[in-house]
């Protein structure tokens, strides 16, 4: 059956995903319109197809233990001059990004596997374009807000065109203490903050 690059990462939701996305390509990034605009919780893997049903049965138990928690974007933030991103800055959310990857990649399940640099959650708005254009980014995004309650994240598959392409969604299942009821897309819209 061969191999399929996966991702695992939480949508960020309209309006905010199409305008973010948008921004991204404005900026000069070929790959804008390929990725999905998202915070990452498992960065591209390399996984045996045959091992597919295995990875959505983890992932399923992982949203299970899961509930809704509210996620807010704040201002921008880069990565430079280790990798050249700019990315907006997950300011609320972060612990349970934190958590849900952890529990994605852990020993005992199919997904294991090292980082190269410290997980930090965040949403990519530009990568390795040329640096007056992530200057930009960076400078014109800086004032970006952005808030919702993320219900659930999703798996991707990465296309031999180079497009990711969701697969799967696993919504959180805990009952009590939950945030909020998560809508279609996973994730309610809390407050129209947006500006860019």
């Amino acid at each position: 059956m061969g191999t399929v690059t996966l991702g695992v990462s939480i949508a960020v939701p309209e309006p905010y995903g199409s305008l973010l996305q948008e921004r991204r390509a404005s900026f000069g990034d070929p790959a804008a319109y390929g990725i999905p605009t998202h915070v990452t919780l498992l960065p591209p893997t390399e996984a045996a197809a045959a091992d597919l049903p295995a990875i959505e049965a983890h992932l399923a138990q992982i949203a299970t233990a899961g509930r809704p928690f509210p996620v807010r974007l704040s201002g921008t933030g880069t990565f430079r001059p280790l990798t050249p991103v700019v990315f907006v800055q997950v300011v609320e959310g972060a612990s349970a990004c934190s958590w849900l990857q952890e529990r994605i990649r852990e020993a005992s399940g199919p997904l294991v596997r090292e980082l190269q640099f410290p997980y930090h959650p965040h949403v990519t708005v530009a990568h390795g374009i040329a640096e007056e254009a992530m200057d930009r980014a960076y400078e014109e995004l800086s004032s970006y807000e952005a808030a919702w309650t993320c219900g659930s994240f999703a798996l991707y598959e990465q296309g031999a065109d180079g497009v990711w392409r969701k697969i799967n969604e696993f919504p959180f299942r805990a009952g009590g203490g939950t945030l909020a009821v998560p809508v279609q897309g996973g994730c309610s819209v809390d407050q129209p903050s947006l500006r860019s």
